[in-house]
């Protein structure tokens, strides 16, 4: 059962299929479509749709473990909720930092990328001074706009994922009828060491969607909603990518691979001429801005839940007016202007990643757990077919893929680990202190 938030209001459950779908779509597609197409490229050439495809059964594998564990588990967290669910308070609170973690530093990265393409547009945007002004300007927007109401925000995000689409489907339009087929000539299989090189590198377009799971308490009947929606929106991220690398490809030719700047503003420019460019670089800002439109609605919902568990105090208060997790919203704005102004894209990005896999891999083997203890907190759940092959190959999925990852990239995410047992310890003597004595 959800317990009552600090305040005595609630959190309304107004996201639908539809809502939930363009969350979870908005966060998957960030700044990364505009830059992938070259890096794939260069690695594999013209094989490029085969990693893809790679990707996206794979990535379905985890989809899968979410949307079942999503149908079982409605409360506000995502992840958090899935785990403590599964594995009790204290994996629970690891997952719940992990998921935070990954989202607030993703947040502060697509900022990065956001402030450098107004720089592309106006070098006197790219001054220090500006960056940081159109940081702090677009991360208030956003948090007052989350505070008010969680209408305004889904409604934000619905538009931005509208919007961010609009000039990506002219590209693809156009571009398929500007193709050469000679381009896409595909005249052998890359060696195997490259091909899983391109699809550790692409799995990483595909991260976002469990970000947009975190406000669970706010979903409709999630054991229908939750499994249609993660669904949905990994088949429309799957096809969205295939086409533009292919029109991409189709239209550069052996020139994408250099293009690793901009490769769809070259694309553009050889479509529209000049105006080109400048049209995608506004779809980059569109986009961007439409990730973190959806990071200021759900991210939060992280930080709440974890306040709402005594882990994290003074944060598990709900708006008496607008019914949002008001306080969780106003830090989160502040922690990832912070990270933002202070770090780059790359760097931010790739502690992140860790951190987010991770996250999935404890899910995945908690649908298990789920399953064997008969968690049912809404209607009938969704059940994935096959028994324990889809949670289990979901995960040695994620072992390979962090089989990539750097001592010093292990490091930082081991400190939020400790810094997360930290709390919880904290939490846990508290809670003890404060408890009442046992009569005898």
């Amino acid at each position: 059962m959800l317990k009552q938030p600090a305040g005595g209001a609630t959190l309304e459950r107004i996201i639908g299929v539809r809502s939930l779908t363009a969350s979870s779509f908005n966060m998957t597609v960030g700044s990364g479509i505009f830059f992938l197409p070259a890096a794939v490229a260069a690695l594999i050439g013209s094989a490029a749709p085969v990693a893809y495809i790679i990707c996206a059964f794979a990535m379905a594998l985890v989809v899968l473990c979410f949307a079942e564990a999503g149908s079982r588990v409605s409360r506000t967290g995502g992840a958090y909720a899935y785990a403590t669910a599964a594995f009790g308070p204290f994996v629970g609170v690891l997952t719940g930092a992990l998921l935070y973690a990954g989202a607030v530093l993703s947040s502060a990265a697509v900022m990065n990328a956001f402030a450098n393409t107004f720089a592309v547009l106006s070098p006197t945007l790219g001054a220090p001074v500006m960056r940081v002004l159109i940081m702090a300007l677009a991360y208030g927007g956003l948090a007052l706009l989350n505070i008010r109401g969680s209408r305004p925000g889904v409604r934000t995000v619905e538009l931005f994922s509208l919007g961010k689409l609009a000039p990506l489907l002219v590209l693809a339009a156009v571009g398929l009828f500007a193709m050469k087929a000679d381009n896409l000539v595909m005249p052998s299989l890359p060696a195997p060491s490259e091909m899983s090189r391109a699809c550790v590198m692409l799995i990483f377009a595909f991260l976002g969607f469990e970000i947009a799971l975190s406000p669970s308490g706010e979903v409709k009947d999630s054991h229908r909603t939750v499994p249609r929606a993660v669904l949905l929106a990994l088949a429309l991220v799957t096809a969205l990518y295939l086409t533009i690398q292919v029109v991409a490809a189709g239209v550069l030719g052996e020139r994408l691979a250099g293009e690793t700047a901009a490769p769809l503003a070259a694309v553009a420019r050889e479509l529209f001429g000049g105006a080109g460019s400048t049209f995608i670089l506004i779809g980059t800002l569109i986009s961007t801005l439409g990730y973190l439109s959806g990071d200021a609605l759900a991210s939060p919902r992280a930080l709440f839940a974890l306040a709402e568990d005594g882990v994290i105090p003074g944060l598990a208060r709900v708006h008496p007016s607008f019914r949002t997790p008001a306080r969780a919203i106003a830090i989160h704005a502040v922690l990832a202007f912070v990270l933002a102004s202070t770090g780059s894209f790359t760097s931010l990005l790739v502690v992140a990643n860790v951190a987010i896999l991770l996250m999935y891999g404890v899910v995945c083997l908690g649908v298990l757990q789920l399953r064997r203890k008969g968690v049912q907190t809404g209607g009938e759940p969704f059940v994935v077919a096959g028994g324990p092959v889809v949670p289990i190959c979901a995960a040695a999925v994620l072992v390979w893929l962090l089989s990539t990852v750097t001592r010093a990239e292990w490091l930082a995410t081991g400190l939020t680990l400790l810094l997360a047992s930290a709390l919880y310890a904290a939490s846990s003597y508290m809670r003890g202190r404060t408890a009442p004595a046992s009569g005898h």
